[in-house]
């Protein structure tokens, strides 16, 4: 807004900011449980709805970012797993204004929790899955909800970001199996060697391999933050929904979705 102008008075009809984000039904949907309400359920309710809807955004962009690498379009995809990484910074930040809940505080509405868990967030399991980390034995603790049970089942079948860079890898003529497997580990190392060897000769595929690291250390660090704020607010308590809590986490936090992104570093050696 410039000089002496000023808003505009906007018509019944008119969209609006509020309107446009539904900013009226955004802020009715925090119902705490606890009778007296309390205080600080609000914070751990509002804290959990925004990384449901920064997952949401994550699996967006990470459907365009495969997309482009179905393409060969390895700058494209890119830019949209940088993008995802830089929403996971934010959750990083973002996970630690729950420690300034007292311990004490937490167990004032904690029972009220139970038998939910954020174990069973539908979106960082198809975030998982997506990123190529697809486990099917999460698939029976949704057993009692088919609709979340059905897009698990969708992700596990369809396509994710280890397999699309793999086939854009071959596509491009790297010599890099389709899978890895096992068997095929050895070969996929050896593929993509020539990336880290000679980044300036494969400077677009470089950049996009180097982002998929990224994201892969992303989500590493956001087990291992939530981890410490766990264990800082409820200390070795089993989890609301019946995991060993601290334990259960803990044993989460070394998956890796690119194993073979972080061993080509092995390799590398100073070519005359």
């Amino acid at each position: 807004m410039s000089g002496g102008e000023k808003p505009s008075v906007y018509t019944k009809t008119d969209l609006t900011y509020n309107d446009y984000l539904k900013v009226p039904e955004l802020i009715s949907l925090q119902k705490p449980l606890s009778q007296p309400e309390h205080h600080d359920e609000m914070l751990f309710i509002i804290i959990h709805q925004a990384y449901e809807l920064w997952f949401k955004l994550c699996l967006h962009e990470l459907e365009r970012a495969m997309d482009h690498m179905e393409k060969n379009e390895p700058l494209k995809a890119q830019h949209f797993v940088k993008r995802t990484v830089e929403i996971f910074r934010v959750l990083l930040g973002q996970i630690h204004i729950l420690e300034t809940m007292r311990p004490i505080d937490f167990l004032g509405f904690r029972d009220h929790l139970m038998p939910a868990s954020g174990f069973q967030s539908l979106q960082f399991r198809e975030l998982e899955f997506v990123a190529g980390l697809k486990e099917p034995a999460y698939l029976k603790y949704f057993q009692n909800r088919p609709d979340y049970l059905e897009r698990l089942n969708y992700r596990l079948s369809s396509r994710d970001l280890n397999a699309s860079y793999l086939k854009m890898l071959g596509g491009m003529g790297f010599s890099v199996p389709a899978q890895d497997t096992p068997e095929s580990h050895e070969a996929i190392l050896e593929g993509i060697r020539p990336i880290y060897q000679k980044p300036e000769s494969h400077l677009e595929l470089y950049l996009l391999t180097e982002s998929l690291l990224d994201l892969d250390q992303a989500l590493a660090f956001w087990r291992e933050h939530h981890v410490k704020v766990v264990e800082r607010v409820i200390g070795f308590k089993r989890g609301t929904g019946g995991s060993s809590g601290v334990e259960y986490l803990r044993s989460q936090a070394s998956k890796k979705a690119f194993p073979y992104l972080w061993e080509v570093r092995t390799l590398l050696k100073i070519e005359n």
